[in-house]
């Protein structure tokens, strides 16, 4: 553990203009400012209300205190504190992690959770991406050792930090001000080589333990088996080494670490449970014995993507979380009982089926779960597809997904349907749903919409506060909102129109509030006006002449017969005028590949015409990853100055740039953005095989060959030949080799003119082709016990109609056997059984069902050495025999 002292301080008041259109390489400065209830739905008599906190960048979650006071992590690494939910202020810096803090992609400062006693001990516990890696000094990386283009191809290896913020009580540290904040670090782990999938929740139980919750730390661009250098030191293969897919357990595979005795390793993918006065496990974990190291003592779940959100259902002992999901499926999960591991099967699984790709790498890792069978995984409450509504025609786009956040209802306020009911948010989807009870337990089978909060405005995180209510952190719009149940009396919605909102004194505005609304029809409004500068006036329309030079908030409380009032404001700037920022280069025309320079320039000219210096200048970064609707990667690259350069990022495609351009007049404080939009340079990658028609991977795509995606040039992505087995025409087929030599499964870096690769596979050798076979008997002489074994598909066996029968393949000598697999006519068998022996009489079961289907039976089992094979039936399906095209023996 590790202890350091921290500064608070209190935030200077700042008026601030934001006018940015996201269009290619264009600015608008509006002379009319229009602020309005954006398009939120909600039930009938609820209200999304913003609460009125000032200046809040990037929030990321949200604490309340039981004296009232609301602590607000921002993903800088900021911790600012207001004094209640109606504080109208900036609040005041509780404690500033930013030195510590890696602020970068979706990296940063993610949990907060305040002691069960902290109105005695006053302390609160941080979970944070560390700017360094773990053991190392912070800060380790910035935009020049970090460029955009590593960090997404070998990676800025970084850890993650569990810590306890305690207040000194006025001690004074050498060079701080007074009350500064003692940090502790209780954990460092978490080895993050990709700038996502990193540490999210922590939380207290009923117990009084603390939980924290880390995705994988892998890359998810294509698959990551730690093929990326290994830079993480993961087993398969030394620190800085590629690893190969057959033996890695890195990248997505820290997920699935075996947690047996002497055998460390990192807590990606994990959700773990400690001691939150040590940071040692807990007593009562699954692991919690001597001979485990301190990690696997930690961990109760692992098998996680990226659980960033969880909660602890209140009344029991149960985790609940969100595992936002790869290709296909998000996760709804539930940890019954934390002293009972559970593996959630990530990467393995996706949802409740094999993941195609990890199951084609055929990894000793994956092979393992899926050969202990699929109750080995623990399968999710809930599972919506990305494609897919997560209720019927709920109005929320499907494409991009990610579960953002979930709360349970604790109050009384809400009418009964709410009651314990399970809330849970997609940040992509911009949509919260509810899971209500059914006999005490939410149940999925009654899922509905609760809450369209508007394009943009995605959620990062639902907590219980104040009366029970839910509120959400809506990181991209800078606010604390809380959904407010008004019991059929609606408070009005304020609606503001300013024009103009700056210009010359004397400056004549005409304010206008006649769009406000009200859902309970025919409530009188009322309206009261403050223009900042200590004039105020009534009515719903008000011109106010203002003769002093500044920056004012002027607002209109509106307000109905019963007393529910709603405020909104505007900034006014007469005897100002915002800046004009100018992007010179690159412009709209520039195309990149991963990795390029990318040099940018740009100027302003403040209100008055006048060249702004370069200091007040700010560059910012986003990537729009678009799979069908798009969502917003922050913080990719950022910068003060006139100039600069930064390396194009490597992503999935369909993706693109946005290079925005901030002005800030440090006179007024007034601000415009300006943007460019930057498309990448894409070819085309053709996997195939030979023959045609096996399945093959590029990237998270798996499918029947040819496959031709196209993708961003420079991209380095692997491609996929599966080396389980593949079937064809009824023939069974090994994996040879690629065109290009490379292992089954390798990166290729995308070149411009594109590339075709081919995958080369053999028929698989079928060990009981044409090989002596005897049977218990035959219908007739046209369906020999040969007609099984002679490679025709036009011939068949038929036994007797009567059970048992069977039918036996001399291999001709011991040879390894792992799989049979039985080609049926619709007579076919309910009950058999799969035997071996080397003798022709002593015979060891290896396959037994009592629920067969026809078709092709398809059956593995562990690999074994034995010279005879034999189908046993004990149950036909049909009244006639039993009745099969083929019978095939392969060694594995």
């Amino acid at each position: 553990m590790v202890a350091r002292s921290l500064n608070a301080m209190s935030i200077r008041t700042r008026a601030l203009i934001a006018i940015l259109l996201i269009l290619p390489f264009v600015v608008v400065i509006t002379v009319t400012t229009t602020t309005t209830a954006r398009a939120v739905q909600v039930p009938n008599d609820f209200r999304l209300r913003n609460l009125p906190f000032q200046g809040l960048v990037r929030p990321e979650n949200v604490a309340f205190a039981p004296d009232g006071k609301v602590f607000v992590a921002e993903k800088s690494g900021v911790i600012k504190v207001f004094s209640s939910v109606d504080d109208p202020s900036e609040g005041t810096v509780y404690a500033d992690l930013s030195s510590e803090v890696h602020d970068f992609w979706d990296r940063g400062l993610s949990g907060l959770a305040l002691s069960p006693t902290y109105a005695t001990d006053h302390k609160i516990y941080v979970l944070y991406v560390a700017n360094a890696p773990i053991g190392g000094t912070t800060p380790t990386w910035n935009s020049t050792n970090c460029p955009s283009s590593l960090a997404t191809t070998d990676g800025c290896v970084v850890s993650g930090r569990l810590s306890v913020l305690t207040p000194n009580n006025g001690a004074r540290a050498v060079g701080a001000t007074p009350n500064p904040i003692t940090e502790k670090i209780l954990v460092e782990d978490w080895c993050n080589q990709f700038p996502s999938h990193m540490v999210g929740t922590i939380a207290f139980g009923r117990d009084g333990m603390l939980y924290a919750g880390s995705g994988d730390g892998a890359s998810w661009i294509g698959i990551d088996y730690g093929q990326h250098n290994n830079s993480c030191g993961d087993p398969g293969g030394p620190k800085g080494t590629p690893l190969t897919a057959t033996s890695t357990e890195g990248g997505s595979l820290r997920a699935q670490r075996e947690r047996v005795q002497k055998a460390p390793g990192t807590l990606d993918g994990s959700i773990i449970r400690i001691d939150p006065n040590t940071g040692l496990a807990a007593a009562g974990n699954p692991y919690f014995t001597t001979g485990h190291d301190e990690n696997d003592k930690r961990i109760i779940a692992e098998g996680v993507r990226n659980p960033f959100r969880f909660t602890v259902r209140p009344g029991t002992n149960e985790i609940w979380f969100g595992d936002v999901g790869h290709n296909t499926w998000e996760e709804i999960n539930k940890i019954a009982d934390p002293k009972k591991f559970g593996n959630y099967g990530w990467p393995c699984y996706e949802g409740v089926a094999s993941h195609p790709i990890w199951r084609a790498l055929n990894t000793a890792s994956c092979n393992k779960l899926y050969a202990a069978g699929a109750g080995a995984v623990v399968k999710p409450v809930f599972q919506y597809k990305h494609s897919q509504h997560v209720v019927a025609n709920d109005g929320c786009s499907p494409g991009s997904s990610s579960t953002s956040g979930v709360a349970f209802y604790q109050g009384t306020s809400y009418p009964a349907l709410y009651k314990g009911a399970l809330f849970f948010t997609d940040y992509s989807r911009n949509c919260t749903w509810i899971m209500p009870l059914t006999k005490g337990q939410p149940d999925p089978t009654r899922i509905q919409l609760f809450a369209n909060t508007g394009s943009g405005h995605g959620l990062a995180n639902l907590v219980s506060g104040p009366g029970g209510d839910i509120y959400g952190v809506d990181i991209a719009g800078g606010k604390i909102v809380r959904f407010v149940y008004t019991a059929g009396d609606n408070p009005p919605a304020a609606a503001l129109k300013a024009d103009p909102t700056y210009g010359p004194l004397p400056l004549t505005v005409n304010f206008d509030a006649t769009a406000s609304t009200d859902a309970d029809k025919g409530d009188k409004l009322t309206y009261a006006w403050d223009f900042g500068d200590g004039f105020t006036a009534k009515g719903p329309k008000a011109p106010h002449i203002y003769t002093t030079k500044g920056v004012f908030h002027a607002s209109v409380k509106v307000t109905d017969v019963k007393g529910f009032s709603d405020v909104t404001e505007a900034l006014i700037a007469p005897g100002n005028a915002p800046p004009v920022p100018t992007i010179t280069t690159p412009t709209k025309d520039l195309t990149w590949k991963v990795g390029d320079p990318i040099a940018y320039s740009g100027s302003a000219l403040d209100g008055e015409g006048n060249p702004m210096d370069p200091s007040n200048l700010k560059w910012q970064l986003i990537i729009h990853h678009c799979p069908s609707n798009c969502h917003l990667h922050y913080d990719i690259y950022s910068a003060t100055g006139a100039s600069g350069t930064f390396n194009a990022p490597n992503h999935d495609y369909p993706s693109w740039l946005e290079l925005q351009l901030t002005a800030t007049d440090p006179n007024n404080h007034l601000s415009t953005t300006t943007s460019v939009e930057l498309h990448p340079q894409t070819a085309t990658v053709k996997v195939q095989t030979s023959p045609a028609g096996l399945n093959v991977g590029f990237a998270d795509t798996l499918g029947p060959s040819p496959l031709s995606i196209p993708w961003i040039v420079g991209s380095q992505t692997p491609v996929v030949a599966p080396t389980v087995k593949q079937i064809l025409n009824n023939q069974v087929y090994d994996f040879v080799g690629w065109s290009d030599g490379g292992a089954a499964t390798h990166p290729i870096t995308v070149p411009a003119a594109g590339i075709t690769l081919t995958a080369n596979y053999k028929l698989k050798p079928d060990l009981a082709l044409k090989r002596p076979v005897t049977a218990s008997g035959t219908r007739g002489a046209q369906w020999p016990a040969a007609g099984a074994v002679d490679g025709k598909p036009s011939t068949r066996w038929l036994s007797t109609y009567k059970d048992p029968s069977w039918l036996q393949v001399d291999l001709g000598a011991r040879k390894n056997i792992g799989r049979v697999i039985i080609h049926w006519h619709w007579a076919y068998g309910k009950a058999y059984k799969i035997q071996v022996s080397n003798d022709a009489k002593t015979w060891t079961t290896v396959f037994a069902t009592a629920k067969g289907t026809g078709g092709v039976s398809d059956i593995a089992f562990p690999q074994r050495q034995a010279r005879y094979v034999r189908f046993y039936g004990t149950q036909r399906a049909t009244t006639y025999g039993y009745s099969f095209y083929s019978f095939e023996v392969y060694d594995s």
